[in-house]
């Protein structure tokens, strides 16, 4: 096991991942995302992820962005349903700067309000880029046709909640849920664990905060179409109910996954491109969380074979309950291989670990190989006999 992991006093989470690489991925997460808002607020999770970088109390934003690219390091940060996460990547030598600035950024950011107004609308540009997106809307309104509302929303918000959106009410909900015992830091790199303890003593604050309150998720199975006038391609997304980041079958899932739509080996790319000529890219995706988990079949085709394509893929993931040993040996292999190159990633790693402690285990992530080999053809055929599915199709 190469994992440490501690929980300081205040109630923070430490994971780190030694490495020999000299470079290293400081992520800092809180467990809150889009997952956890109601309607009317749906995008402010969202919307303090980008505010966070606008200024703190000891550095402005220029200064920010400064101390870690003058050392050839890059920050960022990114909101998904149940977490929102900031990270910086640079040379190990430099954890320090790292640790200093991530911290700062995650618990200290002032909101200023000459930079609030404009990062409401370079969020709302954000909105119009995805929705303009044909591969990005689909696979936002996919979860619109699994999922009810809230849950079923974009991310992002809507337009008209991130203009109703004030600095007080950013500034307050930041302040109640960005608390050390709500967040986990995981540092995976050439460095040593005490220092990565000594440094999250140092800039940690002590911060007593609210309960993060989960929402429930409702599921449905909606067919919807959307026509636009300005596209030539047609947009297809399947989506299929799957199991969550908790349930024992979800490496079921990610076997089920490989075979039927991951890579130019998959069931769909030979049925429905290379057989048929039907779609250049036809794949699976999969997103699962504590609270929620689906499998998303991705394809584009020309609008007059759209009910060809779409009965193609519904046929294939039915015949997954067909496949034999052999094939699922080969899908165990591939899994596994695909987990390990995965794994040369700090940043990856980083974020696969903090997702495996929010579902209950961080040493989770490092039993992967040995779940995988246990999945057996009959974990197979229960997912392939899931018959209720959800669509969205973006046409001209």
């Amino acid at each position: 096991m190469r994992i440490n992991k501690k929980i300081l006093k205040n109630g923070l989470t430490i994971i780190h991942e030694k490495r020999d690489v000299p470079v290293t991925t400081v992520m800092l997460a809180v467990k809150y995302g889009a997952a956890n808002e109601d309607e009317n607020e749906k995008g402010l999770a969202h919307f303090i992820e980008h505010m966070c970088f606008k200024g703190t109390e000891k550095r402005s934003a220029k200064e920010i962005a400064e101390e870690v690219e003058k050392l050839g390091g890059d920050l960022n940060a990114f909101t998904s349903e149940e977490i929102t996460a900031y990270h910086v990547k640079l040379p190990s030598e430099h954890l320090g700067v790292a640790m200093d600035v991530i911290f700062d950024v995650f618990f200290n950011p002032i909101f200023p309000n000459e930079d609030f107004f404009k990062e409401a609308n370079v969020i709302c540009e954000e909105i119009k880029m995805y929705n303009d997106n044909p591969r990005a809307h689909v696979l936002d309104e996919i979860k619109c046709c699994l999922y009810e509302r809230p849950f079923g929303m974009f991310i992002g918000g809507t337009e008209e909640n991130v203009k109703r959106f004030s600095p007080k009410m950013l500034l307050d909900r930041h302040r109640s849920i960005y608390t050390p015992s709500n967040s986990i830091l995981c540092v995976v790199g050439d460095n040593e664990f005490n220092d990565v303890v000594r440094f999250a003593e140092r800039f940690c604050i002590e911060r007593e905060g609210g309960r993060i309150l989960v929402k429930n998720i409702k599921n449905q199975n909606l067919k919807k179409i959307e026509n636009r006038m300005d596209i030539q391609q047609a947009n297809i997304a399947i989506g299929f109910h799957f199991p969550k980041l908790t349930d024992k079958d979800r490496y079921a899932a990610e076997i089920f996954s490989t075979v039927l739509g991951d890579g130019m080996s998959s069931k769909l790319f030979t049925e429905v491109r290379e057989k048929r000529g039907l779609v250049y890219n036809v794949k699976t995706e999969m997103d699962a969380g504590i609270n929620y988990g689906y499998l998303v079949i991705f394809a584009g085709t020309d609008k007059s074979k759209i009910d060809e394509v779409i009965n193609i893929c519904i046929e294939e993931f039915g015949k997954m309950k067909e496949i034999t040993e052999k094939e699922l040996e080969q899908a165990k292999i591939q899994a596994i291989g695909g987990w390990k190159v995965e794994q040369e990633g700090s940043s990856e790693t980083a974020l696969n670990l903090i997702i495996e402690e929010t579902g209950g285990n961080v040493k989770d992530y490092y039993s992967f190989e040995e779940k995988i080999k246990k999945v057996n053809l009959e974990d197979i055929k229960k997912l392939a006999d899931k018959i209720d599915y959800g669509s969205f199709i973006l046409s001209s």
